[in-house]
C-alpha cells in the first residue's frame, strides 16, 4: 500500500516567514539532497503519476511525459544520472529514483502549446505534493545537459526536456559533503507577495498583501 506520512514539521523560524496560513504539506515541503537508501515502491511511485495524470492544463493537451529510472534499473539510472551537471551528481545518485520532465511543444493539431512548460510544471507539482504526503522528498534540478538526454533516450524534436528529479525518502543529511549540508540546513527565503502580486498594474503591489 501507498505509505502517508504526518504532515511536515515546520522549523519556528520558517513559521515565521509565512506572511499568511497556508497548508502544513506546502509549508514544510524542502528540496533536500540527502536521501535515505530504501528503495521506493513501484505502487508508490505509480500513486505520484496518477498525481500527474490529473493536472489540468491548456485544452486538456496533458503534454507531460516522463522518463523513470530506479536503482532497481541499474542501466537507466546511470544513462540517466550521467544527463546532469557535475555539481549535483554528488547528491543525486544517492536517490532511489531519478526522473526527467518533458514537454509536447505542439498541440495535436500541429499548433504550437506555448503552456507546455506551465502545465508540465504543474503536473510536477502535482507529484511534488502526492510525494510529501508520502513521506518523499522530491529535488527538482535544472542543472542538467538538455541535447545529452534527448539523445541519451530519443527524445522526438517535438517534445523538450524541461526538468530533471531526484526522488526519496529523506536521509541523514550529516552523510553530506559540509558544503551541501550547510545549503539543506539552511532557512528558505521567499520574496515578499508585496514583490510579484500586483493590482490595477504592473508593479503596484495590492493593498491586500501587506499583511493585513
Amino acid at each position: 500500500m501507498t505509505r502517508h506520512a504526518a504532515a511536515p514539521v515546520i522549523p519556528e523560524e520558517e513559521q515565521k516567514i509565512c506572511e499568511y496560513a497556508i497548508h502544513p504539506l506546502i509549508a514544510g515541503r524542502r528540496s533536500i539532497r540527502a536521501f535515505a537508501s530504501t528503495s521506493v515502491g513501484l505502487e508508490t511511485l505509480a500513486s505520484l503519476m496518477e498525481a500527474t495524470r490529473w493536472t489540468p492544463s491548456s485544452m486538456n493537451e496533458q503534454p507531460w511525459s516522463f522518463i523513470i529510472a530506479t536503482k532497481a534499473n541499474k542501466s537507466d539510472f546511470e544513462r540517466l544520472l550521467g544527463c546532469l551537471l557535475e555539481f549535483n551528481v554528488q547528491w543525486a545518485q544517492h536517490a532511489p529514483v531519478l526522473l526527467l520532465s518533458v514537454a509536447k511543444l505542439t498541440f495535436e493539431s500541429g499548433e504550437v502549446n506555448r503552456h507546455a512548460f506551465h502545465d508540465v510544471g504543474q503536473a510536477i507539482a502535482n507529484l511534488t505534493f502526492q510525494a510529501t504526503v508520502s513521506g518523499l522528498v522530491v529535488h527538482q534540478i535544472a542543472g542538467f545537459d538538455v541535447e545529452k538526454a534527448r539523445c541519451e533516450f530519443s527524445i522526438p524534436r517535438d517534445h523538450e526536456p524541461v526538468a530533471a528529479a531526484a526522488v526519496g525518502y529523506p536521509g541523514n543529511s550529516a552523510d553530506l559533503p559540509e558544503k551541501l549540508r550547510t545549503k539543506d540546513a539552511s532557512p528558505r527565503k521567499r520574496k515578499p507577495l508585496t514583490n510579484f502580486v500586483f493590482e490595477g498594474g504592473w508593479g503596484h503591489s495590492a493593498n491586500w498583501t501587506r499583511n493585513l
